[in-house]
């Protein structure tokens, strides 16, 4: 894992002080007040950022846009807005979109709930002058400008596959996966993943009876928790690569008979999960830090927005505390490797 990443994460720092401003004309290499480098010139003040996550009112992103995100663009000294649907569906963001647009966002950073339902619309808004970066869930490359990517989906899948296998043990036996929407990109790259990990000899015993989806709402994913157990009585384990599902599973399991029985693991925040872990529903999960995706989101669209950078593989720029990061192939720019949470390590975390 990114040695940055890491110390981001365990450090669980969310504020530094740092501001970068300059006119249009000033492309020269600057320093910002902390005596960073900018790169190649300084982000424009009075950014217009807005951040359209799947959902509203989903603690994953108010970690990732209402705390690293608006901490970004505090920082450079733009003007940070969120806004999106109650309800994660395939269309849900068009008409969010073409708001945005309209009102002049200089940078739209959003999360699709589909890689080409809000493609039309995003081409437009670009078309309008905005700069579009996708974050957590990516569109096709060609309706947005950058995707940050929190991990790259060998990474997710490798550590969701090693953990369900530590928690259920050598014996192996059947297993599920509870996911978000069935439209979401990020979800069924993940799942792809899952399954060529699962096909490798070191988890034979392990076999994948079934995958539902709770679209990201708790009850919802409450149900489908409870309906799985109900479907396949021998199930060992399930994976949720969702933050909203993890929790739903979480809590159904802990209140049922099958509390130590059946394993969970996925992706979850540390304040969701942190009473699952303690009384024994959850040995293990993982997750990037979710502030540090929208706080990268922020620099990178504001890079795009300032002229900075294009987009283009092997350009490079500064996001604060992160330090430096480099575009790659197809405009993906990666934060780092996943971390797993577990009963030693939980209570250093609060987000």
């Amino acid at each position: 894992m990114r040695g940055k990443l890491i110390a981001a994460v365990v450090a669980t720092a969310l504020a530094f002080s740092m501001s970068a401003c300059a006119d249009d004309s000033d492309t020269s290499t600057s320093t910002d007040s902390s005596g960073a480098a900018a790169g190649s010139g300084t982000i424009k003040s009075g950014l217009k950022v807005a951040f359209l996550p799947k959902q509203v009112n989903n603690p994953y992103f108010d970690t990732s846009d209402n705390k690293g995100g608006k901490l970004a663009v505090d920082e450079f000294k733009g003007t940070y807005s969120e806004t999106g649907p109650s309800e994660a569906s395939p269309s849900a963001q068009v008409s969010y979109i073409n708001t945005l647009s309209q009102q002049g966002a200089n940078v739209i950073a959003v999360s699709a709930n589909d890689k080409d339902a809000i493609c039309g619309a995003l081409n437009e808004a670009r078309q309008n002058g905005a700069k579009v970066v996708t974050y957590d869930s990516d569109t096709k490359p060609e309706c947005r400008d950058l995707f940050i990517n929190q991990a790259t989906s060998e990474g997710i899948a490798k550590i969701q596959v090693k953990l369900i296998s530590d928690a259920i043990g050598a014996d192996g036996g059947e297993i599920a996966i509870l996911s978000a929407t069935a439209n979401a990109t990020n979800q069924n790259a993940w799942i792809e993943q899952m399954k060529t990990e699962l096909a490798k000899p070191e988890y034979s015993k392990l076999k994948l009876v079934d995958t539902v989806y709770g679209d990201d709402d708790d009850q919802k994913s409450f149900q489908e928790a409870q309906g799985l157990m109900a479907k396949h009585p021998n199930l060992k384990g399930i994976i949720s690569p969702t933050t909203v599902g993890i929790a739903a599973a979480g809590r159904y399991l802990s209140g049922s008979t099958y509390k130590g029985k059946v394993q969970l693991t996925g992706l979850g925040t540390p304040n969701q999960m942190k009473a699952y872990v303690k009384d024994g529903t959850v040995k293990a999960f993982a997750l990037w830090n979710p502030a540090d995706l929208g706080y990268l989101a922020a620099y990178a669209g504001a890079a795009l927005a300032s002229g900075l950078i294009k987009g283009k593989e092997g350009d490079k720029f500064k996001a604060g505390k992160l330090g430096d990061f480099t575009v790659g192939k197809d405009g993906v720019v990666l934060l780092g490797d996943p971390y797993t949470f577990k009963a030693d390590n939980i209570d250093q975390f609060n987000f």
